[in-house]
């Protein structure tokens, strides 16, 4: 028997790299697994994937929308503007679980109650989302990511014979509080999330739509029924994470770091006025670093395909022209006449920003409210300092 099973288990890897579709025995089982979260920001909101078990036939592969080549030309270029491709990929389920029991991420299994004809349609979409003319796909973040392509196969496979009922969710948030729920508030990562992306995560997310992480994936499956009977007929942990202590400095957060620039622009700003001088090097920093943080921010919402970046009203505080205005105020003397309605302007953005976040246009990171003030403070210095050069 176990020379058959091999055997079977060969023909049946044979047939999958390009011959004939393969027939589940009544033995078969397809399931969905969900991976934990972990520290590194790629990890931080967790995996899902497709599992497919014959041992009649001897197979146990897992079908993964998540994997994208670092050898692409181009690579990183192409991850910026939203151009990146991933792919299905088809590998065995050991490998699976090893990868992630490196990583110490937990692993649950949920299995699907279907029948042998449906467990069979379903490898035949998993196989014909793998030939390579249809494996590729452009990733997006928030609407088709690995998480989203699980219920949209499910629905494509068993059509309305599938229901999602959504009774369970006691609050219906928006995307970027769903990408909250993963991130600690006094983190680079969610400093950095939050600057990048815009006023479009601030939107209702819908039931459907929070399935674009793969934990609400795999809290929404119980709640699925094919044919009037529940969808889901088990659920098993396959990897349990070991507890680790999570050690966290405060001196190396983005909280401890921006209200210590803040302060000690503030500081040297109140030094400028008592000696009635202009630290030109300062001006030069914060104009040229939050020029280019708005010419990126303006980027990213132009210039790529990502949807999550675009309406991004960070640009009003940090504003991209400040770049060019970097080298003006870097000279000893600032001669331009518009350089006062130029400084207003700048303090009427940030105005502008606060009031669009008092009325949730777009919710800011509290992590800017350091370096906002601290502008708004040596924007108001230059505006003085101006005016009294040039009375005098």
């Amino acid at each position: 028997m176990p020379f058959k099973k091999y055997i079977l288990g060969f023909l049946f890897a044979f047939s999958l790299f390009g011959f004939s579709q393969p027939t589940l025995s009544s033995k078969s089982k397809i399931s969905i697994l969900t991976v934990g979260t972990a520290d590194e920001l790629y990890a931080k909101f967790g995996h899902s994937a497709i599992r497919v078990q014959d041992p009649t036939l001897g197979i146990d592969v897992v079908y993964n929308y998540g994997h994208f080549d670092f050898n692409t030309p181009n690579f990183y270029v192409k991850f910026t503007q939203g151009k990146l491709l991933y792919s299905l990929a088809r590998e065995s389920f050991s490998g699976f679980l090893y990868g992630y029991e490196l990583e110490n991420r937990w692993v649950r299994e949920q299995d699907l109650q279907l029948t042998l004809a449906e467990r069979n349609d379903f490898l035949k979409f998993l196989e014909n989302n793998h030939l390579p003319e249809n494996r590729f796909y452009k990733y997006d973040f928030l609407f088709d990511n690995c998480s989203t392509r699980i219920p949209d196969a499910l629905k494509t496979v068993l059509g309305n014979k599938l229901k999602f009922e959504y009774n369970h969710l006691e609050n219906q948030y928006t995307f970027r509080e769903l990408i909250h729920q993963n991130l600690e508030v006094n983190s680079w990562s969610n400093f950095g999330i939050d600057l990048a992306l815009g006023s479009v995560i601030d939107k209702k997310a819908t039931p459907w739509e929070h399935l674009f992480l793969p934990i609400y994936v795999y809290k929404q499956l119980p709640y699925a029924t094919l044919n009037g009977k529940k969808l889901i007929s088990n659920d098993t942990i396959l990897l349990k994470e070991t507890p680790v202590k999570k050690e966290h400095n405060f001196f190396l957060s983005p909280l401890f770091w921006l209200s210590l620039i803040g302060i000690l622009v503030c500081l040297m700003t109140l030094k400028d006025y008592k000696t009635k001088k202009r630290s030109r090097y300062l001006d030069f920093t914060l104009f040229l670093i939050t020029g280019l943080a708005g010419i990126l921010i303006v980027f990213l919402w132009f210039g790529t395909d990502h949807q999550a970046t675009a309406k991004n009203f960070n640009f009003l505080w940090t504003f991209p022209l400040n770049t060019f205005i970097a080298f003006i105020v870097f000279k000893k003397s600032i001669t331009p006449k518009w350089m006062i309605p130029y400084l207003i302007v700048l303090l009427v953005c940030i105005f502008i920003a606060m009031l669009l976040w008092l009325l949730k246009v777009q919710i800011f990171s509290i992590l800017i409210i350091p370096i906002v003030l601290a502008l708004v403070v040596r924007y108001s210095f230059l505006i003085y300092s101006l005016r009294s050069a040039r009375v005098h």
